[in-house]
């Protein structure tokens, strides 16, 4: 990571809702509207987008744990967007503040963790793990 990386960094994207986020997509019993499941990817996708300018070459983030809260339905078709805010960097861990809106409501907001890791070294880990698979 560059030392350019300091709290205070923000980053924005919107996104259409389409049928591939509809929560029926995870459990047909339930209203078909923007899950909550894109939307916790959503909030992933806003803050490593966030970083990515700054990681060296060789580096990636992952994400280690969210506090989440879904506060409104947005019906498929509506756009979404997610503003995130970096308010933490301990060496390689990063914490972001994200809001979620659609086009009437706040639909969430959360507090999202990641960690910057050695894409190779973690490969390698995750490739020795998959070999144990019985």
């Amino acid at each position: 990571m560059t030392q350019e990386l300091k709290p205070g960094i923000t980053h924005k994207m919107e996104r259409e809702t389409t049928e591939d986020m509809s929560a029926q997509k995870v459990y047909p019993h339930v209203p078909n509207v923007y899950a909550t499941r894109a939307m916790v990817g959503h909030i992933e996708e806003v803050c490593a987008d966030m970083v990515l300018p700054f990681l060296k070459d060789g580096e990636q983030t992952v994400g280690t744990g969210m506090t989440f809260k879904h506060m409104a339905a947005t019906p498929l078709g509506m756009k979404v967007h997610y503003s995130a805010k970096l308010i933490k960097v301990d060496g390689p861990k990063l914490a972001f503040e994200v809001e979620g809106f659609d086009e009437v409501d706040k639909i969430g907001e959360a507090t999202h963790f990641r960690y910057i890791i050695n894409a190779e070294k973690f490969n390698s880990q995750v490739a020795k793990k998959a070999g144990k698979k019985a």
